[in-house]
């Protein structure tokens, strides 16, 4: 079977740009779908150094001036990846050979890619932890693997446990995706949390760790996180995601990294020369004055953080004051929040003008053209009894956006379910 026959197609997401942003007779749309982090970042000024554009024709560290000593360029190659290397070394206490185990791609969503294909072979098992981001299954498939979902709940944090961690597994089990922050949760792992699913992962020694930590910046105290790959015996065992475009807005950057041990690391890099090659040298230089604002983005990414903690505030006591949502507990990470709507819809649910709304990918389509809010389905996200809001927006978008929801859902305007 050829790979794309593998593919499922996407969830049909009412918040697309084209259809969720799009004002109707003049009413503004609030969003609460977008993944991205439009905070006011304002880094120092880069130096020439960061901004010098490079000539047209190259696109990447495998390229250099057509004018300038190779000697130069490599050394330039060499600092880019040394940045990463002290990064992942200040924030995680983690050290790589910035030669070897470490692949700079375009975007942290192609080395994740990258690094399902560097470790699976055709019917190998990858455990997936539900609720997940809509991506890692379909990449599983693509790469002709068979995607485990494992459900956590709400009530457990949305985090895996290592029982249902070790029932999951088979003898085709070879890799454990973890996103923590969690993308659409909100979860953050705890130390505790991660070690005892090490101690399941020690136990199978075929079985490797994918860890998603593009959010790691974004945590709200006492929320801490833990890198899984410093673990005790874990760095042997972990592939680690991150890039610049959560925590420092660099969304379309398209800049990633992946660490892992040489052999994946290597594998990766070869995947990546016949495909896209190196990543934008314009965007690297750009994260290296990310880079260069500290250990986790320094103040400029504290800031950030202290305002999407006021804003996760005030979406969860919005949400909890709408009757029949749940949201039992606030998000610890990210920018997202996984409410559970499953006491608004079903048979007998109802609402004006509308129709019967049987589930949540119905509750989100009202709402987008009733309410002129933007939401994501759950169903996207192995969650089919919530729905995803983003946060990433203003306080004022925030609370029109909440307001209006609640309108939306009052009675007599909507019927609950009998």
């Amino acid at each position: 079977m050829a790979r794309q026959g593998r593919r499922r197609p996407p969830a049909a997401l009412p918040s697309s740009p084209a259809s969720a942003c799009r004002p109707a007779a003049g009413l503004p749309s609030p969003s609460l779908a977008p993944a991205l982090a439009p905070h006011p970042l304002r880094p120092p000024r880069a130096s020439p150094t960061h901004t010098r554009s490079h000539d047209p024709r190259t696109h990447g560290p495998t390229k250099t001036k057509p004018d300038a000593d190779e000697k130069t360029q490599n050394e330039k190659k060499k600092k880019k990846k040394k940045k990463k290397k002290k990064k992942k070394t200040d924030d995680n206490g983690l050290s790589y050979d910035p030669d070897g185990e470490v692949v700079v791609s375009n975007g942290a969503k192609q080395a994740i890619w990258q690094a399902l294909l560097a470790t699976c072979a055709e019917g190998d098992e990858v455990v997936i932890p539900a609720p997940y981001w809509v991506s890692y299954p379909e990449m599983a498939r693509l790469a002709g693997a068979v995607p485990v979902v494992v459900p956590t709940t709400a009530a457990d944090g949305w985090v895996l446990s290592p029982e249902a961690l070790e029932r999951a597994l088979t003898p085709r089990s070879r890799l454990l995706i973890l996103c923590t922050p969690s993308n659409p949760t909100g979860a953050v792992y705890t130390l505790a949390q991660l070690e005892a699913l090490a101690a399941v992962v020690r136990a199978h020694p075929r079985l490797l760790v994918l860890s998603d930590e593009i959010y790691e910046s974004i945590t709200y105290p006492p929320a801490e996180h833990r890198s899984f790959a410093a673990l005790g015996g874990m760095m042997a065992r972990t592939l680690t995601v991150n890039g610049f475009s959560k925590a420092f807005a660099m969304t379309g950057w398209r800049l990633g990294y992946l660490a892992a041990p040489r052999p994946f690391a290597s594998a990766a890099a070869s995947v990546q020369s016949q495909s896209t090659s190196g990543a934008s040298s314009i965007a690297q230089h750009a994260a290296l004055a990310a880079l260069a604002l500290g250990p986790r983005g320094g103040a400029p990414v504290a800031e950030m953080v202290a305002a999407f903690r006021q804003r996760r505030d005030l979406v969860t006591a919005g949400l909890r004051a709408i009757p029949g949502v749940s949201l039992p507990r606030a998000p610890d990470g990210a920018f997202y929040a996984l409410p559970d709507v499953s006491a608004l819809v079903g048979p007998g649910a109802e609402a004006e003008g509308y129709g019967p709304v049987p589930d949540a990918d119905a509750l989100a389509d009202y709402l987008l053209k009733r309410a002129r809010v933007a939401t994501v389905p759950g169903s996207a996200f192995g969650a089919p009894a919530c729905l995803r809001l983003s946060y990433a927006a203003s306080e004022a978008e925030l609370a029109e956006a909440l307001a209006r929801v609640g309108a939306a859902l009052a009675a007599p305007r909507y019927r609950r379910p009998a």
